[in-house]
């Protein structure tokens, strides 16, 4: 440690709020170079490379090939793709000298697929799995948690190629279970959810969340059934149409100083002959969406009154297009749109798109706005009075909401996502014209698979999940070193003593960390508890005695043993 590129810091770094992003900082694995963007010193280089190698082995095992292929690309294919729009702000986008459009590449699909055109024209060379470990590029508005939501990353991509949806069923099948495998060895407590596709495109999807309270991402699950789900790809369950044959007449009320939720209840249940709660109210939001390259339109989105908009939820059920909220110029331009009491009739009077939620079905009456300041409408029916132009997930799902396969409740919590499978599907392969010469002479068009893991983002969660009070705690499978030797005891035989054990460890295939600074014990311990090596050797007062301790890191037991037998007990701590 001498000699070794690093400082351990006291304090946490002024700009960290998640103990991961404190932890790596204060331990000497990252350096922050600008916003969402990190240096990796020695230590965080050797835990990224284990990572890194795991994973390796686990896509080798499937039959991945792995490639290299440039960060910084071509437009022209995310033009074909029309990613080159979607992607929206997030995308890098650069111009070389000539003045040729170009991008730091987010995701290789379109690169991949290309590659695979190149070089294969025949059945007889599918299927084919490819991967890479690289970094990649993300524009985030707001980078936050250090390596946990950069700007640039390392991710492991692959992509598979096959003759048949059958054929990417085996390796998106074949996929999943290396994603488990990966995520077992290292120890990482994770949940696999249902997800949308989002800018990916494709048909099957699911996300692997790390267990953490920091997480961005909510999932919801029914501890009777096992469902789980990103909550932004929860299907709302439908209940069943009411006929509209005897339904009240619509009747409009004067309701005034009732712009909101809460005001519009007290109303009305002091002025009808029944109990309103929330959720007989229709609350109607006003957003604005852009296609890709399009111009800015209006959409009102209907959900229950006891319900919030989950802009997650809208967002991942409208993209690619982008939302955005209403500004006051927006309502001047469209005085018929009344601030609460905007109501269904006149959105569709005035040809504005109006999505509802799926319990908005037909026969349910509602009270809602009636487009003029202090009036609502009671018991307005959909279909009879108004009929939406469709359905859409954008309210928020809460615990307790049934589950969408009937079993049970609800359960939220949060995670970090750390895997993204896809059934792609033939969206690329369609785009560029992808086929080869079919058994039969015919041509074939392939379809293609799309697989992510976080590498990086997978350090900052084990530090999330493998941490105390003291510092980090790696899992032996990655940590930077197998052995952090402490060496406690100015005394010269001592000194030399825990120089031979480091040697005889280091030769028994034991990579050892030892600590020969001129510091004081209480600063070389405080720093091995800091850095997180899981098996820690004290060469210290008891060397005189003939004995050295072992501390575990994750437990916290301390045992004392024979320098004679040191090495044998040591080798058995680091491989148990």
């Amino acid at each position: 440690m001498s000699s070794l590129f690093l400082r351990t810091l006291r304090d946490d770094p002024a700009d960290a709020e998640v103990p991961s992003h404190k932890l790596l900082v204060r331990a000497g694995y990252v350096r922050r170079a600008a916003p969402g963007v990190y240096s990796w010193l020695p230590l965080g280089l050797k835990v990224l490379r284990a990572v890194e190698n795991v994973v390796r082995e686990e896509m080798n095992r499937i039959g991945g090939q792995e490639i290299l292929l440039p960060a910084l690309l071509p437009r022209d294919p995310y033009e074909t793709s029309g990613r080159w729009t979607e992607y929206g702000d997030s995308l890098f986008r650069i111009q070389d000298r000539k003045g040729a459009d170009m991008l730091l590449g987010p995701t290789h699909e379109e690169i991949f697929a290309n590659l695979v055109k190149s070089e294969y024209s025949s059945y007889k060379d599918l299927p084919v799995i490819l991967y890479q470990v690289q970094t990649k590029y993300r524009d985030e508005e707001r980078p936050r948690a250090g390596i946990l939501r950069g700007r640039e990353f390392v991710m492991k991509d692959s992509y598979s190629f096959d003759l048949s949806d059958d054929g990417l069923k085996e390796a998106y099948a074949a996929h999943r279970e290396a994603y488990q495998r990966i995520f077992e060895r290292l120890r990482v407590s994770y949940v696999i959810v249902s997800a949308t596709s989002g800018a990916m495109g494709g048909s099957a999807s699911e996300e692997f969340l790390a267990e953490a309270e920091v997480g961005e991402d909510t999932y919801v699950r029914c501890v009777e059934s096992g469902y789980a789900a990103n909550v932004e790809a929860v299907i709302t369950p439908a209940p069943e149409p009411i006929p509209l044959d005897g339904l009240p007449e619509a009747v409009v009320h004067d309701t005034e100083n009732t712009p909101t939720i809460d005001s519009l209840v007290e109303w009305a249940n002091g002025a009808l002959d029944r109990e309103v709660t929330a959720a007989d109210t229709l609350k109607n939001v006003m957003v604005k969406v852009r296609e890709p390259g399009g111009e800015w339109e209006l959409l009102g989105v209907g959900i229950p009154g006891d319900r919030e908009v989950d802009f997650k939820r809208l967002e991942a059920s409208l993209e690619p297009t982008e939302v955005a909220l209403l500004d006051e110029a927006d309502f001047a331009a469209n005085p018929f749109l009344v601030k609460g009491y905007i109501g269904p009739k006149a959105l569709l009077a005035n040809g504005i798109r109006f999505l509802v939620d799926p319990r908005v079905v037909s026969g349910t009456a509602w009270i809602t706005g009636a487009d003029v300041s202090g009036k609502h409408y009671v018991d307005l029916v959909a279909d009879r009075d108004f009929t939406a132009d469709g359905t859409i997930e954008a309210a928020e799902v809460r615990d307790g909401d049934p589950s969408p396969d009937g079993q049970g409740k609800l359960v939220s919590a949060k995670g970090i996502e750390i895997g993204h499978i896809f059934q792609l599907g033939r969206k690329y392969t369609d785009a560029f014209e992808i086929d080869v010469l079919g058994e039969n002479g015919k041509p074939v068009r392939l379809t293609q698979g799309s697989y992510g893991v976080g590498v990086s983002r997978l350090i900052a969660v084990l530090a999330e999940q493998w941490h105390d009070d003291k510092g980090l705690r790696w899992p032996k499978e990655v940590s930077p070193f197998g052995v952090h030797l402490v060496i406690a005891n100015k005394d010269e035989a001592a000194v030399a003593g825990a120089e031979q054990l480091a040697a005889d460890l280091d030769a028994a295939g034991v990579e050892v960390l030892i600590d020969d600074r001129k510091a004081s014990p209480g600063v070389k311990f405080k720093d091995s508890e800091l850095i997180g090596v899981p098996t820690i050797v004290v060469v210290g007062r008891g060397f005189a005695d003939g004995t050295v301790e072992i501390r575990d890191r994750f437990s916290g037991e301390t045992a004392t043993v024979p320098v004679d037998g040191a090495v044998e007990a040591v080798l058995t701590s680091v491989r148990a």
